[in-house]
């Protein structure tokens, strides 16, 4: 109740501020100007109006006492006719005008004194550039024309946001992680808010708006305009397509399988490759209901993949062999033996354990769209989306209580049965409105209304029954065969609503533009997880598990592991979190002179934490690091958070041929959300996790269907299975520092847009980026080392004993999620756009970028986000060093050239080109050096030989390479890197070393034919999209690489009297010799879609 009275007041209070503003993303263009006489002086009171020719959408203004004009909330493309006029005067109309999402087209008029033999100018071709918008900072805006006319297979966003020169792969800009990006369309949030999967956008394997949907997208870096929020890498913003005065109509479909792959990666032949088909199906059509008045867009698509699913085959003597390509070792009548058994004592079925098909990927996508122009003074849109998509997924491989199998659960050595694997269940349903009023010539208002519910949800063709691993029986013990329920499937569900309401409010005086309000937005959370929920089994061998079910003493099992709810009355419990952000700002955009603009403001930003948690009072008797106490009762102070920006506009000749523009401020972005509900999952307030392998608690352990048998009744083992939640602390702690704060950094930025011959614009654009607030995750029952003498020799990082790896023995961690201030990054920028002329155009760019953090934080949980970071002296003591997200040259071009022919054909071939640093990566050991319990260390580089000793590689009792053997190889390898070769005697850096350059063409091909029906042209579109174009040429272009050693993993050590000794890793099974070698994969080879499209109009 108190979360929903919060909620309540909160959207209460701000449903009653008059001035509201949005941090969401843009949904509409701008036109501003000035108009005067031929001798420059103003003309109060010119009428400027601006036609949506399509649509007939209507928009006015006129010129206030400084002759200067604002029009908000314009539908962006176009074309635009614009009539400026004034009494006395000339009229001049302006033609082919399109406007750019999120921009402000510069429109400047000079009328002449009407004559009789002159009443109406007309300029032709007034079409966007760097020199008629008034951005100021590191944006791109990214046409319907290149959306249908790039190269693309996914038909996702992600494909187009690469044109951006600060892409960096993975979703990431600017060396920045790809999580910390805000994606909008239509004004609704699209993120994958609570970031367990790598994927940017909600839905699942599915994209969660069809590209047949999208209009244009923007990708704003460093906008310093305070309305744009919630980034610290990139904000993207996308818009849906609306119906214009002409219906049109699309059908399409897409194709492709695994025959539309390159089969050779240089001299290597790729094996014949496993059945894989992806077909899309979809419509879209649209146009007027009431002519000028009311328009509909819809749009719907289906898109059906399959791959292989479980490939593998039963042992069966003689016709199944053991060593045959899919074989397992595991004997068919062993596999029916054991799900007979479960069939005839308990009635459940596992389903078939071989031959059950391939695994589906399917999803639906639905999108409908009205737009409404209620009169020149006020426009309503309203549109509404649906995403379903399912996967099917193989059962997990290997976790489970420690130790874990050595192998796969299904392998060469294991099998399980159909109803043990598990699929994904992901929806996404979106309902944006807007609407944009023109109150009067100086003010004008834009309200938007969202909500968007994501539901990520696990699922299963499993009767609830617990999950059972019998292993082989052998020495040692290794998986064999698995059945039930699939272990971390059960109550497997993730929600997470987002609710906005926001209002743009707009006034002009003079040569300001004066804005100010405040928006909010709230996202509620809902995790659930409960590993092992159904319970979890292991057996020595089935005949252990056979007779310990018929009740033949000694023939417990190997290992038993449940999680329960503490609330009898809730066995399913969740994890909530509810998020409020709301903000406040007020900004100017002054025009200092015709030719100057400067943009200052102020937003602040107040995340709220909408609902309570329960402590738990064993954690608080805890003190760690520092006598730090943690309180999992407790969310982070509510505290206002400011950021002020200042950007600016040069037109600086005056004559749009030289521009420079720029502007510096903060920005305030969000956070994966799971890492806030790591707090109250892990509280041991709501659940409770017991793993048991001892032998004396697995004694009382007795197998049976219902979960819950040995937690009840006669079994209940109270002191194994604890039901008073707060009674102990959970093995795994998450909190949040009560002084957290959102990421936050300072952003620069300083451009020049220089105008060319031939119509083509140069741009130079540097960047700097200061983290303020960065995240770090700390264990903070990791003591600083103490009692442990560094190792003898050069390296003499700290190390610790056994003993004092924690300061509580009977916790795995108690994680703190925290702040930094320490991390940067710059970029320089080189960019050539060429314009549309005669059916071409195109861009080429050149970025340099640098990026340092402390964490990448690679992990979706607390405890993996912190043990995944490489370091020198331990995990919590992180130096800063090279980002993951760091992509230190780039190259990137497009070109598009279109011919029609025969009056009744086209031909359209576009080329997108990148070339990049493909990555970096870290040299490690591959075990535990410092002996802190995490097995992530950098290594020491020896200056030379005298600096490292080797020992001998001893396999199965023989010396498989002498110590001398592995020393020529190393320094060999050392020799031939890069990396190491030039850094001796120093510590290896965190993704310190990069792999080489990877170049890439993708090109698209239309081919249109055209026929006359009633009067109007439609066409029959063939497209072929080819990614990796060069290879299609060529076998040894576009070649990806791969490190021959696994993860940087170069050395081994064992430490003797104190000295460290060491062992090569060895790379497939021989000595290393070479950093890299070729990903002989269809990622290294040519890939073909083909489409087919009829349009009607």
């Amino acid at each position: 109740m108190i979360k929903k009275a919060r909620f309540l007041f909160t959207l209460i209070f701000l449903l009653a501020v008059p001035f509201l503003l949005s941090g969401q993303g843009a949904t509409s263009s701008t036109m501003a100007g000035k108009v005067t006489d031929s001798k420059g002086q103003a003309l109060p009171g010119a009428t400027v109006v601006a036609v949506h020719v399509p649509s007939g959408t209507m928009y006015g203004a006129a010129a206030n006492n400084e002759g200067f004009f604002l029009i908000q909330g314009m539908r962006p493309g176009g074309p635009y006719k614009v009539e400026v006029s004034f009494v006395g005067y000339t009229k001049k109309n302006y033609t082919d005008i399109t406007l750019f999402l999120g921009e402000t087209f510069d429109l400047n008029a000079s009328l002449a004194e009407s004559s009789q033999e002159l009443t109406e100018v007309v300029v032709v071709g007034a079409k966007p550039s760097a020199f008629n918008s008034l951005k100021t900072g590191a944006s791109i805006n990214i046409s319907n024309q290149e959306l249908t006319s790039l190269p693309s297979i996914s038909r996702s966003i992600n494909d187009f946001t690469r044109l951006s020169p600060l892409y960096g792969g993975s979703n990431s800009f600017a060396g920045r992680d790809g999580r910390y990006n805000n994606i909008v369309i239509d004004g609704s949030n699209f993120n994958n808010n609570f970031g367990l999967s790598s994927r940017n956008m909600p839905g699942g394997d599915a994209e969660p708006v069809s590209l047949d949907a999208i209009e244009e997208i923007q990708v704003n870096v460093a906008p310093f305009d305070v309305r744009q929020a919630n980034f610290t890498g990139a904000g993207i913003n996308a818009i849906t397509r609306r119906g214009t005065n002409q219906y049109s109509a699309s059908v399409y479909t897409y194709y492709r399988d695994q025959s539309f792959n390159g089969t050779k990666v240089a001299d290597y032949k790729l094996p014949e490759a496993a059945k894989t088909s992806t077909k899309i199906i979809g419509a879209r059509v649209g146009g007027p209901i009431i002519r000028d008045k009311l328009f509909f867009f819809l749009n719907g698509e289906y898109e059906n993949s399959t791959v292989p699913g479980m490939e593998w085959q039963a042992y069966r003597p003689g016709q199944n062999n053991i060593g045959d390509p899919n074989v397992s070792r595991v004997p068919a009548d062993s596999l029916t033996k054991f799900s007979d058994f479960l069939k005839s004592k308990f009635g459940y079925e596992t389903g078939p354990f071989e031959n059950y098909g391939s695994f589906a990927i399917e999803n639906y996508k639905i999108l409908a769209r009205l737009d409404w122009n209620i009169s020149q003074k006020h426009k309503f849109s309203l549109r509404f989306n649906t995403v379903r998509s399912t996967n099917d997924q193989l059962v997990n491989g290997t976790s489970a209580p420690n130790p874990r199998a050595s192998s796969n659960r299904v392998s060469n050595n294991a099998m399980s049965f159909k109803n043990t694997n598990y699929g994904f269940l992901n929806t996404v349903n979106s309902l944006s409105a807007e609407l944009n009023s023109s109150l009067s010539n100086s003010l004008s208002n834009q309200l938007l209304g969202t909500i968007t519910l994501i539901q990520d949800t696990r699922t299963s063709n499993s009767d609830i029954f617990p999950f059972i691993d019998i292993w082989d029986g052998g020495s040692p013990l290794n998986a064999y065969m698995s059945a039930g329920y699939e272990l971390f499937s059960f109550n497997n569900n993730v929600v997470n609503n987002v609710y906005t309401i926001t209002d743009n409010i707009t006034y002009k005086t003079g040569r300001h533009n004066i804005t100010g309000g405040a928006s909010f937005e709230y996202l509620y959370f809902g995790n659930s997880f409960m590993r092992y929920g159904t319970s979890y089994y292991r057996f020595k061998d089935l005949n252990t598990f056979i007779n310990h079910v018929n009740g033949v003493p000694g023939n417990q099992p190997i290992a038993f592991a449940i999680t329960y709810s503490f609330d009898p009355n809730n066995p399913k419990p969740v994890a909530e979190l509810g998020f409020g952000q709301l903000a406040a700002y007020a900004q100017d955009e002054y025009n200092v002179l015709d030719n100057l603009k400067v943009t200052y403001g102020i937003r602040f930003d107040m995340p709220l934490y909408m609902n309570d948690l329960i402590s738990n009072p064993a954690v608080e008797t805890y003190r760690f690091e520092n006598f730090q106490q943690l309180n999992l009762g407790e969310w982070p102070k509510t505290r206002i958070i400011p950021s002020p920006r200042i950007g600016f506009s040069w037109d600086v000749f005056g004559n749009k041929s030289l521009k420079v523009r720029g502007g510096t401020g903060i920005f305030t972005g969000r956070l994966p959300f799971v890492w806030f509900t790591n707090q109250p999952t892990n509280s041991g307030m709501l659940q409770n996790t017991v793993e048991l392998t001892a032998t004396a608690a697995l004694d009382s352990i007795k197998f049976n269907p219902d979960p819950f048998y040995n937690l009840e009744g006669t079994n209940n083992k109270v002191p194994l299975f604890p039901k008073t939640a707060g009674t102990s602390a959970p093995s795994s702690i998450a909190g949040i520092d009560r002084n957290f704060k959102m990421p936050q950094v300072w952003r620069t930025s300083l451009a020049a847009d220089i105008k060319l011959p031939l119509d083509m614009t140069l741009t130079l654009e540097g960047m700097y980026t200061k983290d303020i607030n960065a995240i770090v995750q700390r264990n903070i029952n990791m003591p600083t080392p103490y009692g442990a003498t560094p190792y003898n020799g050069p390296d003499k990082r700290p190390v610790w004993t056994t003993a004092g790896r924690k300061i509580y023995s009977n916790l795995s961690e108690a994680m703190l999620l925290t702040n930094t201030d320490k991390g940067y990054s710059w970029t320089l920028t080189a960019q050539l756009n060429f314009p549309i002329v005669k059916n071409f155009n195109g861009m080429f760019a050149y970025t340099a970028s640098m990026a340092k953090d402390i964490s990448g934080n690679p992990g979706s949980q607390a405890a993996s986000a912190w043990s995944n970071n490489l370091s020198v002296r331990g995990q919590n003591n992180l130096d800063l060093s090279y980002s993951q997200y760091l992509t230190p040259h780039r190259l990137v071009g497009s070109l598009s050239y279109k011919i029609e022919y025969l009056n009744h054909a086209a031909t359209t071939i576009s080329v997108f080109y990148s070339g990049y640093i493909d990555g970096n990566f870290s040299y490690r050991y591959s075990n535990d050096f410092n002996n802190d319990g995490i097995n992530a260390d950098l290594i020491y580089i020896p200056k030379d030989q005298s600096e490292i000793t080797f020992e001998d590689f001893i396999v199965s009792g023989n010396v498989k390479y002498t110590a001398a053997q592995q020393a020529e190889a190393f320094w060999n390898y050392v020799a031939q890197d890069k990396y190491l070769s030039k850094h001796l005697g120093q510590y290896a850096e965190r993704n310190g070393a990069f792999f080489p350059w990877y170049h890439r063409f993708d090109v698209k091909i239309l081919q249109d034919l055209f026929v006359n029906v009633g009067g109007k042209r439609n066409s029959l579109q063939i497209t072929a999209d080819i990614l990796n174009f060069g290879n299609l040429l060529n076998p040894n272009w576009g070649i990806r690489k791969r490190l021959t050693l696994s993860n940087g993993s170069i050395l081994s050590s064992r430490i003797v009297s104190n000295t460290p000794v060491f062992k090569i890793v060895e790379a497939g099974g021989a000595l290393p010799t070479k950093t890299f070698d070729n990903v002989n994969t269809t990622s290294s080879t040519w890939g073909l879609q083909i489409g087919l499209r009829y349009t009607f109009n």
